[in-house]
């Protein structure tokens, strides 16, 4: 702790709240002021986003529910940037202007110390901060409650719903509120999104890589440029980190060079955890590290909080080796992304290009994944193959891997009608559910053999030309659907 402050809160003290230390700690590395907050100012706030969309409407809904009650409800982007503050009681308002808690200010950890918000970005767990429990004296006439906002569908830190009140008042249901506004906000953007299927939260699973299912296909240069380089650095003794966009194949990327410089060496893969399951999801793997011909991948570091990231550096650093492999490697979606604790720990960044920047990969893959599907070889229609080819896979390689698979458990010649529908669209907008099902529909009837647009137009009810509006709408090229 800096000297500037007389003492650490009482829980801190006391040791009941790790989080809260590991924050303070934190604060201090970054040479946060201890008695008055000097937030970064940008002058602007994104009002288009769909986070912004859906989370001011419900902390509009809350705050006509505490018209009476002086507490602020405050919207954030991941990087603790205030988008909106909804408030009716002019005291409170006037005093967080004061401290500079408003629209267009930042709160993250780093430029306003522990705080409510700025915790719960950091650890992505709800976070409740208490009157001294402040790292800046200036904020401890204030309770703060903050929830973190994940985007339903791919998973990734969008922003943070926080409720801030006096000290005096009782926190008990901040909380709570906290936390219903951030899940309805997740459920509101959900039913606004383009209808594709929400992503599985995070389990923490801790998985053996066999052999057997690291047998890729040759693929392009591409793919081999980034996996040499990443075994080359592995050779040197150099710590990896494999960046790139979710379900690229970061961590296929990383076993496959660790099987090809060891074969036989155990590779485990721990994929990041729910926050309220990272203590356990540590006692699983963690006592692994370091364990002879054993290398753990560590998935998503990017998504740790930062108390378990700070919990992991030290027992990483320890086990780097000069002359060696180092005995675990790390993913992230970018490298900026990687935490400030574990970034020194990191010699190379191998980035995984894109499925859709490497459009030689894709029927290899899909050949590969249909096999694995039906335990023997699959033909693709010269329909199917345009498709998989011309579709730009938003979920890289894990979308691909899915929709191939459906496929090729429906049949062991894949032809156009046999793909998902989202195959064959190009739309750039997000669609209700109730567009998603006509698109599908359209799509459905466009691939069946022998189909024509005024066949399908006939079969939906609809008219030619409406049928070709609804096509262009929904960017659907019928000459994909066509052997």
């Amino acid at each position: 702790m800096t000297h500037r402050h007389e003492g650490e809160p009482l829980e801190v003290r006391g040791g009941a709240a790790p989080r809260l230390r590991a924050s303070w700690q934190r604060s201090a590395r970054y040479g946060v002021p201890g008695d008055e907050v000097k937030p970064v100012f940008t002058g602007s706030v994104d009002t288009g986003s769909l986070l912004y969309e859906c989370g001011h409407e419900v902390l509009q809904g809350l705050q006509a529910t505490l018209a009476n009650e002086p507490i602020s409800l405050m919207l954030t982007d991941s990087d603790g940037l205030v988008l909106s503050r909804l408030c009716g009681d002019t005291g409170i308002t006037r005093s967080l202007d004061r401290v500079h808690l408003a629209p267009g200010f930042s709160y993250a950890e780093s430029n306003a110390g522990t705080n409510g918000l700025g915790l719960a970005l950091a650890d992505r767990a709800p976070s409740l901060v208490r009157a001294d429990e402040h790292y800046c004296t200036s904020l401890r006439g204030y309770t703060c409650a903050a929830v973190p906002v994940l985007d339903p569908l791919t998973g990734a830190l969008a922003g943070s719903v926080n409720l801030t009140t006096w000290s005096e008042q009782s926190p008990d249901l901040l909380l709570a509120l906290a936390q219903t506004a951030a899940g309805h906000t997740s459920a509101l953007m959900l039913s606004r999104a383009s209808g594709r299927r929400p992503r599985t939260g995070p389990r923490g699973e801790v998985f053996r890589l066999y052999t057997e299912r690291l047998d890729p296909p040759y693929l392009s240069a591409c793919w081999e440029h980034p996996l040499l380089e990443a075994m080359e650095a592995m050779r040197r003794g150099r710590t990896v980190a494999v960046v790139g966009e979710p379900g690229a194949g970061k961590t296929a990327l990383a076993a496959i060079a660790r099987r090809e410089l060891r074969p036989r060496e155990r590779v485990l893969n721990a994929r990041p955890p729910a926050p309220d399951d990272v203590e356990t999801w540590l006692t699983v793997w963690a006592p692994e590290l370091g364990k002879d011909s054993t290398c753990v991948i560590v998935s998503g570091v990017d998504a740790l909080p930062a108390w378990a990231a700070n919990e992991l550096a030290p027992r990483f650093g320890a086990l780097r080796h000069d002359a060696a492999p180092a005995p675990f490697v790390f993913t992230a979606a970018d490298a900026n992304a990687v935490p400030e604790s574990l970034v020194p720990l990191v010699d190379t960044v191998v980035e995984v290009p894109p499925l859709r920047l490497r459009p030689d990969d894709i029927l290899p893959l899909a050949h590969h994944f249909a096999r694995r599907t039906r335990r023997r070889d699959v033909t693709f229609t010269p329909a199917a193959a345009r498709a998989l080819t011309a579709y730009d896979w938003p979920e890289n390689v894990k979308q691909l891997r899915r929709v191939v698979g459906e496929a090729a458990g429906r049949s062991e010649v894949v032809d156009a009608q046999h793909l998902s529908a989202e195959v064959f669209t190009s739309v750039g907008h997000r669609l209700s559910r109730l567009q998603a099902l006509e698109r599908d529909e359209i799509v459905r009837c466009l691939a069946q053999p022998g189909a024509t647009v005024v066949r399908a137009a006939a079969e939906l009810g609809m008219g030619r030309a409406t049928i070709y509006r609804k096509m262009a709408q929904y960017g659907i090229k019928s000459r994909r659907l066509r052997s």
